[in-house]
């Protein structure tokens, strides 16, 4: 009888080879004789006795833990941590909203538990959950996913993949798309990387695993902003409160996704070679900004507000028309969306060239509003692209948190 997504398969494999062993033993002790038999029986015994020690509780201290329930995920208003994994996955054909709805009381059970620093279900090596050091996992949906399980009528309004950017975009399809994402986050890589694999296992009866990108930040105080592989202060212009967050990244209005945000990720690689040869002043000027403070050209202190207007001693502008800081900007608010992103280093070409870069990771209440016309912006005229390249761009639905007893994106299935 075929298995259902999200059935539990008959044993085999380790739990097989585990239950021969168990055998052997067993029949290995009977066949011993006198003193021998009970000398194991006796082991034995006091191994699983009452009075035997149990294993310490593990010492999993506030700070290491970030609340997995709330009205909100975590990892996105979370400050963010210093190592990071983006994993997509395409959901095999045969589930449907039932078995999507399987899955996320999987995903929610085991990222709740894992948060607070107790094994996932499955977990052989509980050890390595019992400090999370922050980690949390945030979970999104592609615009695909929802023709593919039969809830058209819940897409969020107005998700849909990306335009194009024709004049920026090399687009390899190896990084982008994807129905379903695991944002995985946490100030330890093997944290990160324990949880990639304990939630990889829940995904493995529905979905395929399409791609894994993996990032970093620097370590810094507190509120110190990170600087990304070009030297550059970056993520200066975001947003700091909670009022912030609800007018620029959360979802309001009324069903399901109230709460929820949108996430376009990009990955973008940068020429540092060809960056490396120009002066401080020429990398300055095609940001807008000081690399050594972060602070804007026109002021002295990296939260400083830039003077947009100003000129310099040639009568142009100070922070030139063609400066990153400036198109990014545009017309609008300083505050328009959050990014959040993290910088890759993969292994080099074979000609020994650089594949390094960010994944760009900004969070909104709407695409179309908030993201699009920055990149037009961008694409139209930023000096920076000569010196970055995205290749690779998706987007995803971050639904809302969840309750106690609950689990992610249950209104959808309502």
């Amino acid at each position: 009888m075929a298995e259902r997504p999200g059935e539990r398969p008959a044993a085999s494999g380790p739990a097989r080879v585990y239950s021969r062993r168990r055998l052997l033993v067993t029949s290995a002790a009977a066949a011993l004789s006198g003193a021998a038999a009970a000398a194991v029986g006796v082991g034995i015994a006091d191994a699983g006795s009452p009075g035997a020690a149990a294993p310490a509780a593990p010492d999993t201290r506030e700070e290491d833990t970030v609340p997995f329930y709330g009205l909100h995920q975590a990892g996105v208003q979370t400050p963010a941590q210093s190592a990071a994994a983006f994993c997509a996955f395409d959901l095999h054909a045969d589930v449907d909203a039932a078995a999507l709805r399987r899955l996320l009381r999987l995903l929610s059970d085991d990222i709740a538990r894992m948060s607070a620093g107790r094994a996932a279900l499955a977990d052989t090596a509980p050890e390595l959950a019992a400090a999370p050091a922050r980690l949390t996992v945030t979970v999104g949906f592609g615009p695909s996913l929802f023709d593919k399980v039969g809830l058209a009528a819940a897409r969020p309004a107005g998700f849909a993949d990306l335009p194009a950017f024709p004049t920026i975009d090399r687009l390899d399809p190896t990084y982008g798309g994807g129905d379903l994402l695991l944002q995985i986050c946490a100030d330890d890589a093997l944290v990160v990387a324990h949880a990639q694999r304990m939630l990889f296992k829940d995904t493995r009866a529905f979905a395929t695993a399409r791609w894994t990108q993996r990032g970093f930040l620097p370590q810094r105080p507190a509120g110190q902003t990170g600087r990304n592989l070009m030297g550059q202060v970056d993520g200066t212009v975001n947003p700091r409160t909670d009022a912030d967050f609800d007018r620029v990244v959360w979802s309001t209005g009324t069903g399901w996704f109230t709460g929820g945000t949108f996430l376009v990720f990009r990955r973008i690689r940068m020429e540092l070679d060809t960056w490396d040869e120009l002066d401080r002043s020429a990398m300055e000027a095609a940001i807008g900004r000081r690399l050594s403070t972060g602070a804007p050209l026109t002021g002295t202190a990296e939260h400083d507000e830039p003077d947009l207007d100003a000129v310099d001693a040639t009568g142009l502008h100070a922070i030139a028309d063609f400066a990153h800081l400036r198109l990014a900007r545009g017309d609008g608010p300083a505050i328009q969306l959050l990014r959040r992103p993290y910088s890759y280093d993969d292994s080099p070409g074979a000609d020994g060239a650089s594949d390094v870069g960010q994944l760009f990771c900004a969070y909104q209440a709407d695409i179309g509003a908030q993201f699009v016309p920055m990149q037009q912006r961008l694409a139209a005229g930023d000096l920076l692209n000569q010196w970055i390249t995205p290749v690779g761009s998706a987007v995803f639905a971050i639904p809302p948190g969840c309750a106690p007893g609950g689990f992610l994106a249950e209104g959808m299935f309502s």
